[in-house]
């Protein structure tokens, strides 16, 4: 027999007997080989499964971190959020005080504080600060006292005793001779002459306005009223006026051919006819049928 092989001597402890078993080495080696083999699968899966529960256990430990960090976000995101809302109302505040007190809102000058002087506001500052003093106390007042300012808001007062040069509508334009729609009327008045406020309210614009000249408004709420071509401007936008105060002075500013006054009565921002308004009082210099209404 030419095969090697291992012999196993087996003895029986009772019997005393011996046996002998012949184990060829191709089956050793072969038995040998699949345990290593064995040992290698047994070490891989192990060590796959040692990474995988790591990895798991990484992965929950980022995710407990991330929950972590989107929550301390979402507080610190909120804590920015009323830290805005407490600066802007604490810039508001300060401007209001700033205002009042007409205080520079920053140093003009050199850097030292020594070489700058008094902090005294310029011009355009205080006519801001003016209007916007203005405004806050007409806006208080109309909170406090609701039933006075719907008394005299009605625009029911001749701007100027004047005659009518021409009418609310279609009308021939002095310059082109086109037909074209006239917003309002106009009133003779020779230069300079006191052009008052019909009803009360908030000058809203004062200032040279294209073919309007120089040009008042006052809003009276729902009614808007207009004086055009003046001559000078005696008001400020912001300016709380009354029934009556002068606005300014007629003119022929702008697009006009001589000294008069261009009345207009708006509602919400469109023209509408003030032969009604006018008609409630009757200028003095008038009789009733020299009206054209």
């Amino acid at each position: 027999m030419n095969q090697r092989y291992f012999i196993l001597v087996l003895a029986h402890s009772v019997h005393g007997r011996l046996r002998r078993v012949h184990i060829p080495q191709r089956v050793v080696y072969g038995v040998l080989a699949l345990a290593l083999l064995g040992c290698f699968s047994l070490f891989g899966i192990v060590s796959s499964y040692v990474r995988m529960a790591w990895k798991v256990a990484d992965y929950n430990s980022l995710r407990s971190e991330f929950n972590t960090l989107r929550a301390r976000y979402q507080n610190l995101q909120n804590s920015a959020n009323q830290t805005k809302e407490q600066l802007a109302t604490l810039q508001v505040f300060a401007t209001e005080v700033s205002i009042a007190y007409g205080i520079k809102q920053k140093l003009e000058g050199t850097t030292d504080i020594s070489s700058e002087g008094r902090l005294i506001p310029t011009f355009s500052e205080s006519l801001a600060e003016y209007n916007f003093l203005k405004g806050a106390s007409l806006s208080k007042l109309r909170r406090r006292y609701p039933s006075y300012w719907q008394t005299n808001v009605r625009p029911d007062m001749w701007p100027v005793n004047g005659r009518l040069m021409s009418q609310f509508g279609r009308r021939s334009d002095p310059f082109s001779g086109e037909w074209l729609f006239h917003s309002g009327v106009d009133i003779s008045a020779a230069t300079g002459t006191p052009v008052q406020a019909t009803a009360d309210g908030v000058v809203v614009h004062a200032e040279y306005s294209g073919a309007y000249g120089k040009l008042v408004i006052v809003d009276h709420g729902s009614l808007q009223t207009y004086y055009a071509h003046l001559s000078r401007i005696d008001v400020v936008e912001g300016q709380e006026i009354r029934r009556g105060e002068i606005v300014g002075g007629a003119g022929a500013t702008g697009r006009a051919t001589s000294s008069h006054v261009h009345y207009e009565v708006r509602q919400n921002r469109t023209p509408v006819n003030p032969y009604p308004y006018l008609k409630t009082m009757v200028a003095q210099e008038f009789k009733e049928e020299d009206l054209p209404f």
